[in-house]
């Protein structure tokens, strides 16, 4: 008997690890799912890479898992603004930067253009003089402050300060160039690029991801070599030896998404951290300041009584007694001064204020959707020439915008796709959006408005807001300024006003909480707003791999 039930076990634990075995043959991360194909490519076909992990952060970058959260003002509206009352929101898994952008980091960024686009010929010039800070946004007419406007941005005691004077747009710009850097960096690195090929740069022969994505034979100017010691190399390699393809593709997962601006709910949510997550009070909109706790100053043993962010006290109050400072700085502080929240983020209160992506509106209108909220999408798609291909900005083009103020921005660099709204070929049918232009969306409909019947003698729309209109023109080569004097109006809210988030360095603790939001023209700067870059996470949720199941 004993033998008998011996041997129907041995038969049970070969007929499982045979079940199992049979349940390991139907992995199909090697071969198609649908027709048994090899997917590897090897044996003529298609190529496609199945052994995918996660993807890597780039640089300056930390995870954040997304989620369900309150976002939302949970303390009096002293301002009666009104404008973020509790909502509930999801949020993807995204990346954002560890700190703010610092002043050595945008420096990176002013000297590579300088180098590449020199502000010496005249084609150039706005390129590099566009993107230059404002630095005399530290004058006061009742403050000496002339240390900050010629020193801040570029003395090295200031080097790991946070970048101020940058409107949104050059924050934008800036993102754009950072994307393109990282990944030009990492094709060298893994082998896909000759070595000090990214360093061998000039106006014809330019970098961009999108161009090296849809024509990679364009790219670099559409030179695929380089000269070095008199000799010609491959500037662009194949990507292995096995590949089907002269160059990566998108489907390789070897090039990061672009670096950008956070969104506003995106910002909020990582302002806020994950200390209670899981507790009852944090999933209902409970948590005042990024860290846990009501006050502002630390109660832990071996910090007791030290301010948490860097913020002002009270009037006349920017850093506390000499030799006993409150929070140890009077105007901005270098990054990484206090501790960071439970993300590893630093100073997401106080410091500087951050650009958001979002265009601003009284409201968040989560009763529309409440998964990724955002409101400012503007769609466009690649210009196409006459032959068929993208059209690439060439050694001599450059697109420029004229602000408000007068100053003229480069918007798309040579080496760049041009870029054009989307027409009736993409909206047609559809039942998410009917137009390019969505930073109006579900914000003109007659209750809203006073102006709702006043058209836009620009583009014909409903106007929602009746904000000024100021204008600048360029005639002759001479720059005409008009701005709107008019008395009548009622708001300072339009098309072209961007959200920032967190207080700074001149704000009360009033203003800390992450949920606070304020409003300024996307095309002005001051001396305490700056920013951080985000990037979108792709594949899983998680961080932590894929998921099996047998």
């Amino acid at each position: 008997m004993i033998i008998r039930n011996f041997v129907k076990s041995g038969l049970l634990a070969s007929l499982a690890l045979a079940m199992i075995s049979c349940n390991n043959s139907r992995d199909y991360d090697g071969s198609s799912r649908a027709t048994g194909w090899d997917l590897s490519g090897k044996d003529g076909g298609v190529s496609y890479k199945t052994d995918y992990e996660e993807q890597e952060a780039g640089p300056g970058l930390l995870f954040v898992e997304g989620g369900t959260f309150t976002m939302g003002r949970v303390q009096d509206d002293v301002m009666h603004d009104w404008n973020n009352t509790p909502n509930q929101q999801h949020v993807q898994s995204f990346y954002i930067d560890e700190t703010e952008v610092t002043n050595v980091m945008y420096l990176e960024y002013l000297d590579w253009l300088k180098e590449i686009f020199p502000p010496s010929e005249e084609k150039y010039k706005n390129i590099y003089v566009g993107a230059l800070p404002d630095t005399l946004v530290w004058r006061n007419p009742l403050g000496f402050n002339e240390s900050m406007v010629n020193n801040y941005l570029r003395h090295p005691a200031y080097h790991n300060y946070p970048v101020v004077g940058v409107n949104w747009i050059q924050a934008t710009e800036f993102s754009q160039w950072r994307t393109d850097r990282v990944n030009e960096k990492r094709l060298e690195e893994k082998g896909y690029f000759s070595r000090g090929a990214y360093k061998n740069t000039s106006a014809e022969r330019v970098f961009s991801t999108e161009t090296y994505l849809n024509s990679p034979s364009l790219v670099y100017g559409g030179s695929d070599s380089i000269t070095r010691g008199g000799k010609q190399s491959d500037r662009l390699l194949r990507n292995n030896p096995d590949s089907t393809h002269v160059y990566v593709q998108r489907k390789d997962g070897e090039l990061l998404p672009s670096y950008r601006l956070p969104t506003e709910v995106e910002w909020e949510y990582a302002a806020l951290g994950q200390s209670s997550v899981r507790e009852y009070n944090m999933y209902r909109g409970k948590k005042k300041y990024p860290w846990d706790g009501q006050y502002t100053r630390s109660g832990d043993r071996n910090t007791v009584g030290d301010q948490r962010a860097n913020f002002k006290q009270g009037k006349g109050d920017y850093g506390g007694i000499a030799g006993w400072s409150s929070d140890g700085a009077d105007i901005t502080a270098e990054v990484k001064s206090f501790d960071p929240n439970d993300y590893g983020l630093y100073d997401m209160a106080g410091n500087v204020s951050e650009w958001v992506a979002d265009v601003y509106r009284p409201k968040v209108a989560n009763d529309y959707n409440d998964f990724n909220y955002f409101r400012g999408n503007v769609y466009t798609k690649n210009a196409i020439t006459e032959d068929g291909t993208v059209k690439v900005l060439g050694p001599d083009e450059v697109v420029y915008d004229t602000l408000s103020n007068g100053k003229i921005l480069a918007r798309t660099i040579p080496g760049e796709i041009a870029q054009e709204r989307i027409g009736e070929e993409e909206t047609y049918l559809r039942t998410q959006f009917s137009k390019s232009d969505n930073k109006n969306f579900r914000d003109g409909d007659k209750s809203s408005s006073r102006y709702y019947n006043k058209a836009d003698t620009g583009t014909g729309e409903q106007l929602m807001y009746d904000s000024p209109e100021n204008s600048v023109t360029l005639k002759d080569g001479e720059i005409n300024r008009t701005m709107d004097n008019s008395s009548s109006r009622t708001t300072l809210i339009d098309d072209n006003v961007r959200v920032y988030k967190g207080g700074s360095w001149k704000d009360r603790a009033y203003w800390l909480d992450p949920a606070q939001r304020r409003f300024y023209p996307q095309d002005m700067a001051t001396n305490d707003i700056g920013f951080r870059n985000a990037m979108s996470k792709v594949g899983s949720k998680s961080n932590k791999g894929r998921r099996t199941r047998n």
